[in-house]
Order: C-alpha cells, then structure tokens, then sequence
C-alpha cells in the first residue's frame, strides 16, 4: 500500500515537471481561441468557461447602481415586487450592449437578479446577440 501511495505521488511529481517544461518551451499545443466574450453563443462550452475565468480576474464594473448592494445575498425569489422595480429601472437605463456586462456585475457583487425580471434581462442580452 505504501509503494502504491510512493508511486502514485512520483507521477504526480514527474507530471507537473513535465507540464512546466512543456509550457517553458512553447510546447503547449491547446487551441487559443482569439475570440471576445461578445462572440460567445451558449454552443461552445469552453468559450463560456473561458469569459467566466476572465470575468473572474477583471475589476468590477458598476452601472451607476451602487444602490443595488444593498440586495447582496438576497435569494432571487425573496424580493418585493418594489425591489425588482429597482432593478428594472436601472436595466431600462442602459444600453442594450450593457445588459451582459451589468448582470455578470451583479453577480460577481453577490446580488441575485430578482425572479420578476430575469426573463426580461435575458430577452433583452440575446436580443443583442442576435
């Protein structure tokens, strides 16, 4: 069992020296897509996971709605129909190619879209896609 754990952790070891010479050398072969998070369809799973990372790692951007925080971990189904009121108001501010932007700024602040206009918002961002 000992030699078994040994083994399993000299691999493990040997992998990752591999894999750092290979990046060291330019050896890394994956596909590097060029594309931006706009081109991003739903139908390519690695180009979403891809936005996500990049999503994860930019500074948050704020659409003139600071008074939104005041909604971080409310659940998506526990607002007020006056709350998700707030909510649209400042949707229906923007610009249409804002609207993507905005929703991934509210998640990464922790604020859940209200259930009453989540339709609304996805109706309005694929309408830009298209």
């Amino acid at each position: 069992m000992q030699y078994l754990i040994v083994l399993l952790a000299v691999a493990g070891i040997v992998a990752i020296i591999a894999h750092f010479f290979q990046s060291k050398n330019g050896g890394n072969d994956a596909v590097v897509d060029n594309t931006t998070c706009d081109t991003c369809d739903g139908t390519v799973n690695s180009c979403e996971q891809e936005c996500k990372l990049r999503a994860a790692i930019e500074p948050i951007d704020y659409f003139d709605d600071e008074e939104l925080d005041d909604f971080r971990g409310k659940e998506a189904d526990d607002y007020t129909d006056d709350e998700a009121q707030q909510f649209r108001d400042v949707m229906l501010t923007m610009r249409q190619e804002e609207l993507k932007d905005w929703s991934r700024s509210l998640s990464l602040r922790a604020i859940n879209i209200p259930n009453q206009i989540r339709d609304e918002l996805i109706m309005l961002i694929d309408d830009t896609i298209k």
